[in-house]
């Protein structure tokens, strides 16, 4: 197999999914692998261009693309694994779960397909462990200062690996059972099978670092306890409060947060106990989800798990266009169509839909959607475009299972977080500054909490960025000369 010219040889292949009949009758994961002739094939495409903006623009932790590609054109997937861990801490999850922005902006998808980035990631980490070369690298010196880190999602983990690798002693708080945060209770498993987390949570610990889970801050342990035991704290807590939808009828039963409904079917292939008035299933219902996101789909792809009678999802936005608009040119992540693996196992999707209001039953369920369609137009004075209702246009949708999947908006409301003084800003979030310090001192915080929600590699980019903002602030405390 020659490289010269691999881009103009070889096309892009992608592995494919497990068929439909076979994949909605469980939970496991759906995404096949590449066999490692196509590997190599598809690493031949990577022109090594001169500016890979697949590095320096695309992708949030800088993964250094063109790099990792010819290692493994070559077979060297140790050093391959060497540079991808240089920059991302967890290529297992993004290899699984990135939308790939990298991809969007690779050199090649100017006028061709892209080269299969995220697939070479994967590749990569998973040879790693097969292999038996992921490392496993406690830190040569280890330094008396200890950092709590509050939570335990993508940010939490990232920025205790990256303490961690640099000598502190740090133990990771959740008030969950088990750690992962959205990787493990979001996140379905036939888009992540949580053995995955499982696997490299154990590796954290073999390098030092402390899990304790059921642990809730400001109940469990106070956070005055965790501010006089620990030099440093980090709060990684996520986004998890959740975008409601104020209108007639939302009181009525059956009508849920989507991520009420997927943290209860993660819980239980996990074996984990919920309660029975805590459990959301769709077997036999007719389901609409409202919001047309990735949590949308992964209701979608729960939801024929289940065995719904039907599924439908809303976005109140027009449907994008199927190939890059001009208003998001390369490299720009496109305002384009997009079909997960969900969608293409059986559901309806619907564009330009406001919900006007629920009906229910004499039981106080929900049975029914009023809707309307709508257009966007640019107000008079300026700014974004604002729907409006188009005239005459009202339907209604059957319904006895409404799952809401609006996105979050700020970070729950906790034991501790508005009891203090932490300064929160005008969206509710926790206000920090460049180095992700907040207004408490000592105290840091990380991912969702002050980004809004957003990727799974830009919260991990965040935990690596509040990671170093942690170690320049015990640096230059203790060397005496002031925050660095």
């Amino acid at each position: 197999m020659d490289k010269n010219r691999g881009f103009i040889k070889y096309r892009r292949r992608e592995p494919g999914y497990r068929p439909i009949e076979e994949r909605v009758r469980d939970f496991r994961a759906v995404e096949r692998r590449l066999d490692p002739e196509e590997v190599r094939r598809q690493s031949a495409r990577c022109m090594d261009c001169g500016v890979p903006f697949c590095h320096a623009h695309g992708c949030p932790v800088g993964n250094v693309i063109p790099e990792f590609n010819e290692h493994v054109f070559h077979g060297r997937w140790r050093d391959a694994l060497e540079i991808l861990l240089s920059t991302n801490p967890f290529p297992e999850f993004t290899g699984r779960i990135c939308p790939a922005p990298c991809e969007t902006s690779c050199v090649l998808g100017i006028n061709a397909d892209p080269v299969t980035i995220r697939q070479m990631e994967l590749e990569i980490v998973e040879r790693g462990f097969e292999e038996g070369f992921f490392p496993n690298r406690p830190p040569e010196n280890r330094r008396d200062q200890t950092v709590a880190v509050v939570g335990s999602g993508p940010a939490g983990l990232s920025a205790a690996y990256e303490l961690n690798r640099v000598g502190f002693r740090v133990t990771v708080f959740d008030s969950a059972p088990r750690p992962g945060g959205l990787l493990r209770y979001g996140i379905p498993d036939f888009k992540m099978e949580k053995w995955i987390i499982d696997r490299r949570v154990e590796v954290m610990e073999r390098e030092g670092i402390v899990f304790e889970c059921g642990v809730e801050i400001g109940s469990d342990l106070s956070f005055r306890f965790l501010r006089r035991r620990y030099d440093a704290v980090v709060l990684t807590g996520g986004a998890r409060e959740p975008r409601d939808l104020e209108v007639p009828g939302r009181e009525l039963d059956g009508i849920h947060f989507a991520m009420d409904f997927l943290s209860c079917q993660n819980l239980l292939n996990e074996g984990e106990p919920v309660r029975e008035d805590r459990r959301v299933h769709a077997e036999g219902r007719h389901v609409v989800v409202i919001g047309g996101g990735d949590t949308g789909a992964d209701c979608v792809g729960t939801a024929n798990r289940q065995g719904a009678e039907s599924v439908t999802q809303l976005e109140i936005l027009p449907e994008p266009p199927k190939e890059r608009p001009g208003d998001t040119p390369w490299p720009l992540w496109p305002r384009s169509l997009r079909t997960s693996s969900s969608h293409k196992e059986g559901c309806e999707r619907r564009w330009s839909v406001m919900t006007k209001s629920f009906e229910g039953d004499a039981e106080n369920r929900v049975r029914q959607l009023n809707c309307v369609r709508v257009e966007w137009v640019e107000p008079e004075e300026g700014g974004r475009p604002v729907p409006r209702e188009v005239a005459g246009s009202e339907f209604t949708l059957q319904a006895d299972l409404v799952l809401l999947a609006m996105g979050f908006v700020k970070p729950a409301p906790s034991n501790y977080m508005y009891d203090l003084d932490l300064r929160i800003d005008e969206r509710g979030r926790v206000a920090r500054d460049e180095r992700h310090r907040t207004s408490l001192e000592g105290v840091f915080v990380a991912g969702d909490m002050a980004l809004g929600a957003s990727l799974v590699v830009s919260a991990i980019r965040d935990g690596q960025d509040a990671a170093e903002g942690v170690r320049a602030w015990i640096d230059g405390e203790t060397k005496g000369i002031g925050e660095a």
